[in-house]
């Protein structure tokens, strides 16, 4: 059996924590209830968090727990319906971080109980007072695996990896910028929503940073306006309309080597191009359409994964002499953490904004016109000079994702859910996460079931059928 990766959400991680270690010094329990990703890549993801009372447990000491079976039943109600995965965790206050002999005896009784009642995988689990979680899973013969990945996404981006169970420091992060962050890049997946003005610049840093897998999906070509803000593009390239994704990524292995970098030649609003985005670890979304960005907004929601969303624009205005000049350089970064605030909660995209694109989109002329003038608002250019631009916001972006990883900040993360930076100002400003009203998110850890990301468009049966 394939051990998957186990992923929570910061905000289920931060009631688990406090649940499992009230300061009494006795062990506690809690049930998480996980939906999965399609794909190949097995990850499962904590949709449901039943806490059990601390005062309804029969027996609580410092290396013991007996609880009521009635709290397994709450959970077998939730995962019947989508055969969702069961994992008990329970804490072990003494810093033992590993399964006990009690711990096996437990799984040995409880285990069968659940695969008689719903689902195809279950699992156990046990978190240390230092936060680092350890989990095992089972099938239907009751074979065991663990888990290579335990990761949480909040503020922070934490990893617990089973190879590092023994080290005592597993809970610390390694150290940014140093060969201890290349060498755990080197184990995760990033994907890449656009490889062309900002999303080229910022996939060519993943790639030299380290990352292990690399996916862009991007359906467009290149073309000769492009050559001058598209890393790695080429004179043959923008000839014989070669598709940005396959430029890329060949690009990528002429200094990674093979088996990094994957071409995805499609839209991202298609079933294979979120497939294939539910299987990463960490989601760049760098586009120039709100629809895309809505569709990065759910698969962050869907798949519990992080999403950095960049965005660059010039606005321009009229001078005296009807002439026309840059009234600003700005650009924005937002940090979207699964269970907090949306690009939508935070205003980046609206139901009336979609539906005003959709309608310029449906009108080709009009389309091209605002595509040609993308960067600078108000004036209609062919080959935009943007690539310091793109450049700056670029770096932000990554850098945004290496200080939640590898923290260095000196203010807590959570401070920084929004930059936007003006050039023309040299001004620069941070929104906490706390700045976004949350709204009601359905998407949350929905994980494979159909239709995917809660859309007909993406349902198995009509992707099939067309």
């Amino acid at each position: 059996m394939i051990s998957p990766a186990l992923t929570l959400s910061g905000i289920h991680y931060g009631r688990l924590g406090r649940h499992l270690f009230p300061g009494d010094g006795k062990e506690a329990a809690a049930i998480l209830v996980c939906t999965r990703t399609p794909g190949p890549r097995l990850r499962l993801l904590v949709r449901d968090l039943i806490l059990v009372p601390h005062g309804e447990c029969r027996t609580r000491r410092p290396d013991e727990i007996d609880w009521p079976g009635v709290y397994l039943e709450k959970a077998i109600d939730v995962a019947e319906p989508f055969g969702s995965a069961i994992v008990l965790i329970h804490s072990h206050p003494g810093g033992l971080f590993a399964f006990s002999a009690a711990d096996d005896a437990s799984d040995a009784v409880v285990m069968p109980c659940l695969f008689e009642a719903c689902g195809d995988i279950h699992g156990s689990a046990v978190m240390t007072p230092d936060g680092a979680i350890r989990a095992r899973l089972y099938d239907h013969s009751l074979a065991v695996a663990p888990v290579q990945l335990v990761n949480v996404v909040g503020h922070d981006l934490l990893y617990f990896w089973e190879q590092h169970a023994g080290d005592p420091r597993r809970a610390g992060r390694p150290m940014a910028f140093t060969s201890g962050m290349t060498a755990e890049l080197a184990r995760l997946c990033a994907t890449f929503i656009g490889v062309s003005g900002t999303g080229s610049i910022i996939a060519e840093q993943a790639a030299r940073l380290g990352f292990g897998r690399n996916q862009y999906i991007e359906f467009d070509k290149v073309e000769a306006r492009n050559l001058n803000r598209i890393l790695n593009a080429t004179l043959d390239d923008a000839k014989t309309g070669r598709l940005k994704a396959e430029m890329f990524a060949a690009a990528v292995a002429t200094y990674r080597g093979p088996g990094v970098a994957f071409p995805i030649p499609r839209e991202i609003g298609t079933r294979d191009a979120v497939i294939a985005a539910s299987q990463g670890d960490v989601l760049f979304c760098c586009v120039d359409t709100l629809e895309a960005r809505q569709f990065a907004d759910l698969i962050s929601s869907s798949f519990l994964i992080p999403l950095f969303d960049v965005g660059v624009t010039i606005p321009t205005r009229k001078t005296r002499g009807c002439g026309v000049a840059i009234a600003d350089v700005c650009g924005r970064i937002d940090y979207v953490q699964p269970g907090g605030s949306t690009l939508q909660d935070r205003g980046v995209y609206s139901p009336e904004t979609l539906r005003a694109e959709y309608l310029a989109n449906a009108d080709p002329d009009a389309h091209r016109a605002e595509v040609e003038a993308g960067y600078i608002k108000g004036l209609a250019e062919e080959a935009p000079s943007v690539i310091t631009l793109n450049m700056r916001a670029s770096a932000a972006c990554m850098n945004e994702f290496l200080a939640r990883a590898y923290p260095f900040r000196l203010d807590p993360n959570e401070n920084y859910a929004r930059t936007m930076f003006s050039l023309a100002a040299c001004d620069e400003d941070f929104f906490a996460e706390s700045t976004f009203t949350v709204a009601p998110n359905p998407a949350l850890a929905r994980g494979d079931q159909e239709p995917l990301l809660g859309l007909p468009l993406l349902g198995r049966r009509r992707t099939e059928a067309a």
